[in-house]
């Protein structure tokens, strides 16, 4: 946001990423808008006085009346943010307005027993459990580009190249295999973390749920089944290593899409020239040169992964609060969860063009082995039927 020359406020002038904004993931961008961050909190509270009727801390036309306030429609966002400007956080303000639109019984039953924290992180996990779906979905249809690749290829001849330089023939499906074994380990990452990470958060201002009674538990599990979400009896405003692990994947998820891009990038190279992007009009063409065709998605990608790199560095500062409440380590994660999640999402996004459009040239992958005078009876036949262990696996059922 950019400050206004005469107040220094800060103006509600979207924020814009020229990376992301056209290289990214348009889902994941919905997943973490500034309406689906509200719609979170959101969420939390409705779910926070539906379970405490359940258990009997509030009456059930209150909590009926609550639940109808408290949706977007009572959330003026401008005034949300000036006001959290002052505040320091959004949700004192956003609980001002859903109250705004109930009677004096039930407007004083808003977010009672919970913190701030709690409705901010349970809506965090809302968000990041959306995430992970997305994230699955897109690492799929990458992990089914590669697997088509894998079998097309997996008698193509290729040099190794190790240390920078031509090694051994193998072939451009058994490189490929590489890329997609690690595909799959990280879709199994991704269905290990989601126990870990979709837990609802209601522990109260120091983490003793006393607020809420001897039904404490009571009441966070319901508060949990209203949501789909699941439940620890130890607080976690101070123990981050949920948000810190998908943070962390989405980094990797990001670096593993970076070195396919990079591979491709290295491989369309003019002197080697054994891959290509899709071909297209004006395709990353040049401003000055017109016989340059860049290898832009794969370009993007890269930028994208070093980015996440150099983020999820940030995120072990947020395990670091000391007590019971984080002092400014918190906040590292506002920018940097969301961030890193659009990151990889269009990291695998652009992943999935660079290798459904993917053209190989065997022809040039032969030429090329005749560079260091290696193995000629292999180089004029440009497949590996001579050379059977080279074949990549089958792994069409990745």
């Amino acid at each position: 946001m950019a400050p206004d020359s005469m107040s220094g406020t800060p103006s509600r002038a979207p924020g814009w990423n020229l990376l992301t904004e056209v290289f990214g993931d348009p889902v994941m961008s919905q997943v973490f808008s500034e309406e689906a961050a509200i719609a979170g909190w959101l969420d939390a509270e409705r779910a926070l006085a539906l379970a405490e009727a359940r258990l009997g801390v509030l009456e059930k036309g209150d909590a009926a009346a609550i639940a109808a306030a408290a949706v977007p429609a009572s959330v003026d966002a401008a005034s949300l943010w000036e006001q959290t400007r002052n505040v320091g956080y959004p949700i004192l303000p956003l609980v001002r307005m859903v109250a705004a639109h109930l009677p004096t019984g039930p407007a004083g039953r808003v977010h009672y027993g919970a913190t701030t924290q709690d409705i901010m992180d349970t809506g965090l996990v809302l968000q990041s459990v959306r995430a992970l779906d997305r994230l699955e979905q897109v690492l799929a249809e990458l992990g089914d580009r590669l697997a088509e690749l894998v079998e097309r290829h997996r008698s193509t001849v290729v040099a190794a190249r190790t240390h920078a330089q031509q090694a051994v023939p193998t072939t451009f499906g058994a490189k490929l295999a590489v890329l997609l074994g690690e595909c799959s380990r990280h879709r199994t990452r991704l269905r290990q973390l989601r126990p870990r990470l979709a837990v609802v958060s209601l522990y109260g201002a120091g983490g003793t749920s006393a607020a809420l009674g001897a039904n404490a538990r009571e009441i966070r599990a319901a508060m949990a089944v209203e949501l789909g979400l699941g439940t620890d009896d130890v607080p976690w405003h101070v123990a981050r290593d949920r948000l810190v692990e998908f943070g962390m994947l989405c980094s990797m998820l990001a670096a593993t899409s970076g070195r396919l891009a990079g591979e491709v990038i290295e491989l369309s190279r003019t002197e080697l020239h054994e891959v290509a992007e899709a071909a297209g009009h004006h395709r990353g063409a040049s401003s000055t040169m017109p016989q340059k065709a860049n290898p832009i998605a794969s370009e993007s990608v890269v930028g994208m992964a070093g980015v996440a790199e150099a983020l999820a560095s940030a995120l072990f500062g947020a395990m670091r609060p000391l007590h019971e409440r984080a002092a400014g380590e918190w906040q590292v994660e506002w920018v940097v969860i969301p961030e890193l999640a659009r990151l990889a999402a269009g990291a695998l996004f652009q992943a999935v063009d660079v290798a459904r459009g993917l053209r190989v040239f065997p022809d040039a992958m032969a030429h090329n082995l005749e560079l260091d005078g290696l193995l000629p009876h292999v180089k004029s036949s440009g497949n590996a039927e001579s050379l059977p262990h080279l074949k990549a696996p089958d792994d069409r059922s990745w």
